[in-house]
């Protein structure tokens, strides 16, 4: 049998949602523990029936456009789905008209079909390709812009599929990229304008047979053969550049990568005569890693920075006139709670995956939004972080705000280095906002950051405290005894499954200060995150308690927990220790707060820890 918790992890649904069929009778053999829901293993999710208001939960009306769920293709994109105008990110190019540009925003938040645009709107075309713009705010803004349409030939690669385990993987998938995109220029074969050995080069790409060496300048081939065939230097688009390189870094290639792309992008970017303009996105900015060297003629644009702060995701204004569109202007609140959020710039953003995911799926709130990138950066910054780095990040869980400091030139390298560089990494790649920002003399910033919305507290969750606390590890049912013998009192249950955890966990760490086992023990507190708010190391009667956990409801029982560690304790020692956790608890009054704040049902427990053995003491 399966608890409603762990169908709702499997069936990609919310709690709340299996609850309602197990209430209504929908799943065959579920019965009621309790306050809790038994699921037979092997139950099928049942159909939603949940009504949906709007146009789009019902059959598609004539003329009504489906949402672009999934859709980079641009030209498909605008004329068969609901399309969000983002030309005006043209308009605003071509005025700043920088010769390289690096966007760097989090995945999923449209890069791929923004650069899909501008491929669309820069490239010769036998195709009259103005037809996708005319309708478009970009046109109307007038000749000096629309002059640009269709004048320019283009390079265009997308990296976010080059996820492989080995650096002999890799380099054959760029080949098989490169390969492709000069398929797309076969112009060049016949060309008057190309030199024999130009030609040679060219069908030895497109044959597959290039050597590394001779792919690293392949962009810089390219480029100077398209312009000297049209006339005019080219567009470079590279979509995704650092995707490699975060399989580098997890897959143990990460010389080899850095070394390729140094002189690839080098050959493309850095003082090429044959190049019109340069765009790439990405997650993270990798200057200091040697990709940019000597590269100074890139201009850097981050979620902190408020150039084209509203080209990438959706904006208020955007997101309201879509609900209006699809008639479901009651879900803007509930959209608004689970979706919004995010700060680029000085311009609210929601996410735009979602958004669309929500809205097709009739209205559920849930967490669609998964972020690609590789968790394994994340694991090994977090098995290095100390304790002030994982005590604000369970405060961020809590919905606190924290201060930190963000650097936007953080390198992979520097994660492992320098633990605290997690922020940047969490900022970067979605999981935190911006509350407010003040630019230090180094060029860091000193920022308030907190969780952007629902939907990134359940995704935070799930990926940064897992891999924190290994609660892999354990089973769903360990988690689960361990918040029901917290809400039942029954402290002899508590001790069992804090160590049955700790046995299956502590391997993976070394056991010792009492800072280790303090992270251990909120990160178990914070499964019950929903029904209490929790605190750490904070002042109460006449001292600072380890941690509190005050009910969000009256029905729950606030708690307070102190914890102690001595090395080699055998089970009468510990058993004495953690008698002297509970009798500081009530010598010191550290339940005053909770009495101020009129809880009187109040539980203590003292908690010892040494080694893997642990003991607990409760009132």
């Amino acid at each position: 049998m399966k608890t409603s918790r762990e169908m709702a992890a499997i069936w990609n649904v919310t709690e709340r949602t299996v609850t309602a069929f197990c209430r209504s009778g929908k799943i065959p053999g579920a019965v009621k523990n309790g306050k809790n829901w038994q699921i037979p293993d092997e139950a099928k999710k049942p159909a939603d029936g949940r009504s949906s208001s709007g146009r789009y939960g019902k059959k598609n009306t004539k003329g009504i456009k489906p949402l672009p769920i999934g859709i980079s293709d641009y030209a498909r994109a605008q004329s068969e789905y609901y399309y969000v105008d983002k030309t005006l990110l043209i308009k605003d190019f071509l005025e700043r008209r920088p010769l390289v540009s690096l966007f760097t925003r989090p995945r999923r938040f449209g890069k791929t079909l923004n650069m899909d645009m501008l491929r669309v709107f820069f490239e010769i075309s036998e195709e009259d390709t103005s037809k996708y713009f005319r309708d478009k705010a970009i046109w109307k803004c007038g000749s000096e812009y629309r002059s640009h349409q269709g004048k320019y030939p283009v390079i265009f690669l997308s990296f976010k599929d080059v996820k492989f385990d080995s650096w002999k993987e890799t380099i054959d998938k760029f080949k098989g990229l490169l390969q492709a995109e000069f398929g797309r220029h076969l112009e060049l074969q016949k060309s008057d304008g190309l030199a024999d050995h130009e030609k040679e080069y060219f069908a030895k790409i497109l044959a597959g047979n290039a050597d590394e060496v001779e792919l690293t300048s392949s962009l810089e081939n390219l480029s100077r053969m398209l312009a000297k065939h049209y006339g005019r230097a080219p567009v470079i688009i590279i979509d995704e550049y650092d995707t490699p390189i975060q399989e580098g870094y997890s897959k143990d290639f990460y010389d080899e990568i850095i070394s390729f792309m140094r002189n690839f992008f080098s050959g493309a970017f850095k003082d090429n005569k044959n190049l019109s303009y340069g765009f790439l996105t990405g997650v993270l900015r990798i200057a200091q890693e040697s990709i940019f060297s000597g590269l100074n003629n890139l201009t850097v644009n981050s979620v902190m920075d408020e150039e084209y702060d509203s080209y990438f995701g959706f904006t208020c204004q955007e997101v309201h006139e879509m609900l209006e569109y699809y008639e479901m202007m009651d879900k803007e609140a509930e959209l608004r709670e689970w979706y919004d959020g995010y700060l680029f710039g000085s311009t609210e953003i929601y996410n735009p995956w979602s958004v669309i995911s929500y809205i097709s799926k009739g209205c559920i709130p849930q967490a669609y939004w998964v972020n690609t990138g590789k968790n394994e950066v994340l694991e090994n910054v977090l098995k290095a972080a100390a304790e002030d780095i994982t005590e604000k990040l369970y405060a961020l869980l809590q919905g606190e705000q924290v201060i930190v400091r963000i650097d936007q030139n953080v390198v992979y390298r520097s994660l492992t280095e320098d633990p605290a560089n997690i922020y940047s990494l969490l900022l970067v790649a979605g999981y935190l906002k911006t509350l407010k920002k003040e630019l230090q003399a180094d060029g860091t910033y000193l920022c308030e950051v907190s969780i952007p919305n629902k939907e990134i507290a359940v995704v935070y969750k799930n990926e940064v405290l897992s891999h924190l606390l290994q609660i892999g590890a354990i089973t769903k049912t360990t988690a689960n005894k361990i918040a029901e013998s917290l809400y039942a009192n029954d402290f002899k249950r508590l001790q069992k499954a804090v160590a049955e955890y700790m046995n299956k966990s502590v391997s993976f760490y070394d056991a010792g200060a009492e800072g280790f086992y303090h992270g251990l023990t909120l990160g178990l507190v914070s499964l019950m995150d929903n029904h209490y708010k929790i605190k750490s190391n904070r002042e109460s009667g006449d001292g600072r308690y380890d941690i509190s956990l005050i009910p969000r409801e009256s029905k729950y029982p606030g708690i307070i927990m102190e914890l102690k560690w001595k090395k080699g304790l055998d089970a009468d020692a510990l058993e004495t220790l953690a008698e002297e956790a509970l009798t500081q608890i009530k010598d010191r009054e550290y339940n005053s707060e909770m009495r101020e704040e009129g809880i009187r049902n109040i539980l203590k427990f003292g908690i010892a820890f040494s080694g893997k053995k642990v003991k607990i003491k409760a009132e």
